[in-house]
């Protein structure tokens, strides 16, 4: 009695796409067949060694025009497993009608769905203007520096003339639906401080220890500012905000010994409406505020600030935001308060709109037990069948003429 759709959706969850060693060969083969039997273009383009991105294509009945793509990932990150109700990669389905499985929000969800949307808009014997592409992408999880970060620079991608680009977004616990038309630049600060050595019994002056002391205390000083910052202002999201997260210390050889030098990690997201070199200017200013011999490193620095225009002047927007009014689906424009491969698609030159179409549903990602229930997730097919019908129908726009 359960919906195939939703069997397709317990069948994909089952396959294991887990780092640090994601089956992409079952996920392809899985994804392939599915585009098959739907009677889909496919390609495979090997972006790295065992990275391989699958591009499924609906062809338009006018390919000159520019085409919509559908992206997602098809890696999950780790789980522990003794924390979890069920086995994560059993797709088991409660009495509720709850999938719990990783992946299953982030966001074999949102793969399935779009697959299903064409199925059932082919079998109404539905054709658009506009050719539509999905793209199943590896390593997103682990920064997309192995996946759409290098697809975007082949000429596959470039062939593929991308208009519009939906990507993944994240749950909603309340009545309404987060769409994201933007993101955070993550940084990936490593900060090195380098002093006098001794024994541990010593007094030593200059150390790398009271430098590291400074420059920590400057960072998480400037976090708690952003975080008052947040909760005093009852307007502002997780995504206007810069986050800041003390991740990693190195340093020391045993408990006797002074070391010469100590380190610490940082994982900053920095909002849009940031001045990035500014910061960068205080990130310096922290350190040289600590002593001599500090240093900072850069282990990742995202530049690109591009936003995809939500003016309803603009013939995506209008066509995407049309829909949502159609359907009566009340949405929350948000800038992304972590990184996805959306921002690898802006920086390419493409609007691009983050959204899973989940509400009424805690945001379990990267969680314990993460699940989504059946019917959030049938409800998300409906609303993506609309949303292909109105993108691939978007009329040619001059620069297509």
């Amino acid at each position: 009695s359960e919906d195939p759709s939703v069997t397709l959706f317990r069948e994909y969850l089952k396959i294991d796409t887990v780092h640090p060693k994601p089956d992409y060969d079952a996920a392809i083969r899985f994804l392939e067949r599915v585009g098959i039997d739907l009677g889909l273009a496919s390609q495979k383009v090997e972006v790295c060694q065992g990275c391989v991105v699958l591009v499924l294509t609906w062809q338009g009945t006018n390919p000159r025009l520019r085409s919509i793509l559908l992206n997602s990932h098809t890696d999950v990150v780790p789980v522990f497993e003794e924390h979890w109700t069920y086995p994560p990669f059993e797709a088991v389905k409660d009495s509720e009608g709850n999938i719990y499985a990783r992946g299953a929000q982030d966001m074999k969800c949102v793969s399935i769905q779009y697959l299903e949307a064409i199925r059932r808009l082919k079998a109404e014997g539905k054709s658009f203007p506009r050719t539509i592409h999905l793209t199943f992408v590896p390593d997103e999880e682990m920064g997309g520096h192995k996946g759409m970060e290098m697809f975007v620079q082949r000429p596959e991608f470039r062939a593929l003339n991308v208009g519009f680009a939906l990507d993944e977004g994240l749950a909603s616990p309340s009545d309404t639906f987060s769409v994201f038309y933007g993101e955070k630049s993550p940084w990936w600060v490593k900060v090195k401080c380098v002093g006098s050595p001794g024994h541990g019994s010593h007094f030593i002056s200059n150390t790398a220890a009271e430098k590291l002391h400074k420059v920590i205390n400057s960072f998480l000083t400037f976090r708690e500012s952003e975080k008052q910052r947040l909760k005093s202002d009852s307007s502002l999201t997780l995504g206007d905000v810069t986050s800041l997260n003390l991740t990693m210390l190195e340093g020391g050889v045993s408990f006797n010994v002074v070391p010469s030098e100590m380190a610490a990690g940082f994982d900053i997201r920095i909002p849009p409406t940031m001045d990035l070199k500014a910061f960068e200017e205080q990130v310096a200013a922290w350190c040289r505020g600590a002593g001599d011999g500090v240093t900072y490193e850069f282990i990742q620095k995202c530049m690109d600030q591009h936003v995809t225009s939500t003016e309803e002047s603009d013939p995506w927007w209008k066509a995407f935001s049309g829909v949502c009014r159609d359907m009566k689906l009340q949405i929350k424009l948000e800038i992304f308060p972590a990184a996805t491969d959306s921002r690898y698609i802006r920086a390419a030159g493409h609007p691009a709109i983050g959204f899973s179409p989940m509400n009424r549903t805690p945001v379990l990602l990267h969680d314990h037990n993460e699940f989504l229930n059946e019917q959030v997730f049938l409800r998300g097919i409906d609303i993506y069948t609309r949303l292909l019908s109105a993108l691939a129908s978007v009329p040619s726009l001059p620069a297509e003429a």
